[in-house]
């Protein structure tokens, strides 16, 4: 198998879907080609049960700073106007009601600063704070059993989009496999990326091809394989598997606690399953594995690769995991793994958004979580607080960690232009066509 296309794309997760659906439905690029080394598309961190199956605005996520959400909230949009538009019989998602919960005076002040005074209330004109009567309607659990002594106030809003992130990658498989321009390689794995005077040759288990361009959403291998070509150096992986615990019908939608501070990962919370509302989930659990992905222990020596063993590696390790918030919250999650103690360590961080939940009532999901590619600078031997993205000759390279799903149209649309620009701008992108098929459909009234 062999072929010759302007566009490459590597990797079948939401990534690489929602850019081949891009550039296919609304750029007029002659030929495009995905290659996903799975048998299907989606079957790794874009399969619904191993991502918390939020679509993120900014609104309920405390860890957010406004200049953050307000980025996150475009990105939010499109997906949110895409599903609106394609899909009436909610087989890729459904909308609930959300809420950010804040219970004594500490966290209630710090709500309604974040309402009022650092502009939330005014960036999200359907979030309202609500108290206690009102968080009972809407969530009758979270108020069941808790001390009346203690003040609640919760941020509240309908845009509770629950997506099946999995679905909905290939929905956007299935849109751009219309174009006539358009070829889909599964099973069809990577092995060698080789530039050339025009292009890239792309080496697969399947046969060699070539492009004129080319993009990588391969996740955690994104980086792997920018690495061996030469960009990223100044990058390591900071791999964290997430973890659920499931409980029978206790939510009827999400419910977050508050973040705690310098923390890339999500508050521990609550909702009900995209697909069976019967059933609630809580999490994530955040533990730190070395393997790019979850369960396969062929990729720990991908992430050793992607490591590099070197100084300036272990460095930025020691000092991101010395920190005093950190470290403990670290150790504290490899608990929630071990069999008896895991659930009765983690029952308080349910309770604290349903009182009532006994440890009878939970269960370690099995068979439910990913893993999260954090980025990792040795520069600045820091955590890259979101999304990273490398630029190089003809090619370019995505590596989405949180919130990635929920802006991947907004990243496609940003890479599409970029991939355009590689092109030497022979072909051109209908960006109103793309924003009457997603954005424009987002329902702007509560």
């Amino acid at each position: 198998m062999s072929g010759k296309y302007d566009l490459i794309i590597v990797g079948g997760g939401i990534s690489g879907a929602s850019l081949l659906y891009a550039t296919a439905k609304f750029s007029d690029i002659d030929s495009i080609a995905l290659i996903e080394k799975e048998s299907e598309t989606a079957a790794i961190n874009s399969n619904h049960t191993n991502n918390s199956q939020t679509l993120h605005f900014g609104d309920i996520e405390t860890n957010y700073t406004l200049e953050k959400a307000e980025e996150v909230k475009e990105g939010a949009e499109l997906l949110a106007g895409y599903l609106e538009n394609h899909d009436a019989d909610r087989e890729m998602h459904d909308k609930r009601s959300k809420m950010v919960l804040g219970v004594g005076d500490e966290e209630v002040a710090q709500l309604e600063r974040r309402y009022e005074a650092e502009g939330f209330g005014d960036l999200f004109p359907k979030l309202q704070p609500i108290g206690r009567e009102e968080i009972a309607e809407y969530e009758p659990k979270v108020v069941e059993g808790r001390d009346p002594s203690k003040d609640m106030l919760a941020l509240q809003t309908p845009d509770g989009y629950v997506v099946d992130y999995g679905a909905t990658t290939k929905s956007f498989v299935e849109q751009a496999r219309e174009e006539p321009n358009v070829d889909i390689y599964s099973g069809t794995k990577v092995t060698d990326i080789t530039p050339t005077l025009d292009g890239y040759t792309i080496a697969t288990t399947n046969g060699r091809f070539d492009c004129d361009a080319a993009a990588v959403a391969a996740g955690s291998h994104s980086l792997q394989i920018a690495k061996e070509l030469g960009y990223g150096q100044d990058k390591v992986l900071l791999p964290v598997a997430g973890s659920f615990f499931l409980a029978d019908d206790l939510l009827n939608g999400k419910v977050y606690t508050l973040q705690m501070k310098k923390l890339p990962f999500a508050a521990v919370h609550g909702d009900a399953d995209v697909h069976d509302s019967s059933i609630t989930r809580f999490g994530p659990t955040a533990k730190l594995v070395p393997a790019l992905e979850r369960g396969r222990l062929s990729t720990v020596r991908d992430f050793f690769d992607v490591f590099g063993l070197n100084a300036a590696a272990f460095l930025s390790y020691a000092n991101i995991l010395s920190d005093r918030i950190l470290l403990p919250y670290v150790l504290r999650n490899l608990v929630y793994d071990l069999p008896a103690v895991g659930p009765r360590e983690f029952l308080p961080h349910v309770q604290k958004v349903v009182p009532s939940v006994e440890l009878e009532d939970i269960e370690r999901a099995k068979g439910y979580g990913g893993v999260r590619p954090q980025i990792v600078d040795t520069k600045r031997k820091s955590l890259d607080m979101g999304e990273a993205k490398i630029v190089g000759d003809d090619i370019l390279f995505n590596i989405t960690p949180s919130p990635g799903a929920s802006t991947c149209l907004q990243n496609a649309l940003q890479d599409t232009q970029t991939l355009l620009e590689f092109l030497d701008d022979e072909y051109e992108f209908d960006e109103e066509a793309f924003r009457a098929e997603t954005i424009d459909n987002f329902p702007r009234q509560a």
